[in-house]
């Protein structure tokens, strides 16, 4: 036992210093990039819903939510993401895949701990732009995001109420490169642009249930973060460079400008979530949570074109067991999940606000010793618009997590 928590240990730490790309949406240019899910492909599966809590199962939305658990569980989860991106004109197809979260959960009776890195946001994308009539290119590329290290608890103060508090380092960096080339021009220009981003955030949650009868269960479940700074070191390179016969940058001079370091201002978010189902066998809610805008204006570059407002996010979803305890078929004791969600992300593009949708299914299935249980994840869901010279993103997810649990702090009856 306890040598494989430091083989868990040992990874999560690994981990933290391995930059990964974990999109190819040109939106993720915006803002610190896209947001990441943080959540675990069980709660993906039901349209992102976090509401859902019990005793076997890491709930990292919502840090409340430990004050039920009742087995030390270590959960890891991955995904690849296949996205078409199209405009008017022509479109593209790209994957990538990634390490979305990895954590441990650990339950002292009443007072449940959980730590672990997930993703914050994710910058990733590759985009070339030519106008053969004026004779002009330009390349734009951009990579980097945010990750959190957190440490969170839940204490059940009532067999009905559980409240919880999670505190959160975040770090990484953000990169982008611009090369703009002309025909009649010997020379081309490229600018890089790098922010090191680093800070602390908040949450605190609270879950709720009750019996309404014998059979019927009411869950309630609420988190909030308040708003926050992360201070950016900025960075800025100026070049002159000529372009290689396959593509690669060949620089010919190359300055250091100064930008000043800066803050970025986090938005304050709240969710609310509410379901109800009978214990074991079925469940269905639905979750609204709102962020209020964040201030991006400060890059290390001025962002033209784009504005933030406030976000909302609607998600309905739940799951179903045939029957959790069968000795005669396996198949009667898989978790079947399912849910849909929708996304105001806050983006505003050229008039146009970039909004998200995506819908969901997943399979919960029984692996072993102290229902330890395998989670396979399936989405399909849009981004984006053609409208107004921008870019729709059609993808389709496909995610498989881990959870495997153990019994800790056993107390010996005999010596």
């Amino acid at each position: 036992m306890t040598k494989r928590f430091f083989i868990i240990v040992f990874i999560l730490f690994s981990v933290i210093t391995t930059a990964q790309e974990r999109t190819s949406s040109p939106y993720s240019f915006y803002g610190i990039g896209l947001n990441t899910f943080r959540g675990t492909v069980e709660n993906k599966s039901m349209g992102g819903l976090g509401i859902f809590s019990d005793s076997i199962h890491v709930n990292l939305q919502n840090p409340a939510a430990l004050g039920r658990l009742r087995l030390t569980t270590y959960t890891v989860g991955v995904s690849n993401s296949t996205v078409n991106m199209k405009s008017d004109t022509e479109s593209s197809t790209v994957s990538t895949a990634s390490l979305d979260y990895l954590a441990v959960g650990i339950p002292t009776g009443k007072l449940g701990f959980a730590f672990g890195l997930v993703p914050y946001s994710s910058v990733g994308y590759n985009i070339t732009d030519i106008d053969e009539d004026a004779g002009v290119g330009s390349r734009f590329s951009g990579k980097g995001g945010l990750n959190s290290v957190f440490l969170s608890a839940g204490y059940a103060l009532t067999p009905n109420l559980s409240l919880g508090a999670e505190a959160s380092y975040n770090f990484g960096n953000i990169q982008n490169k611009s090369i703009f080339l002309q025909d009649d021009v010997q020379f081309g220009s490229r600018e890089i642009n790098r922010s090191d981003l680093s800070g602390f955030t908040y949450k605190i949650g609270l879950d709720y249930e009750r019996m309404l009868g014998e059979d019927l269960q009411f869950k309630l479940g609420t988190h909030y973060t308040p708003g926050t700074d992360l201070k950016a070191e900025n960075q800025m390179e100026l070049a002159t460079l000529l372009l290689g016969a396959e593509g690669q940058e060949i620089t010919v001079d190359t300055r250091d400008v100064t930008v000043p370091d800066s803050d970025f201002s986090l938005p304050s978010s709240l969710s609310v979530g509410a379901g109800i189902g009978k214990p074991k066998k079925w469940f269905l809610g639905a979750e609204f949570v709102t962020s209020e805008a964040g201030d991006y204006s400060n890059r290390a570059f001025a962002i033209e074109g784009a504005s933030f407002e406030q976000a909302s996010k609607y998600r309905i979803g739940g799951y179903y067991i045939p029957e959790y305890n069968s000795l005669t078929s396996y198949f009667n004791r898989i978790v079947y999940r399912g849910g849909l969600r929708m996304e105001e992300t806050g983006l505003h593009l050229n008039g146009e606000s970039i909004n998200e949708f995506g819908i969901a299914f997943g399979l919960g299935l029984p692996a072993g010793r102290m229902l330890t249980n395998i989670n396979l994840g399936f989405e399909y869901g849009q981004r984006g618009t053609t409208s107004s010279g921008l870019i729709q993103e059609n993808f389709f997810n496909a995610m498989i997590s881990l959870s495997l649990n153990d019994r800790w702090f056993i107390k010996r009856r005999f010596e």
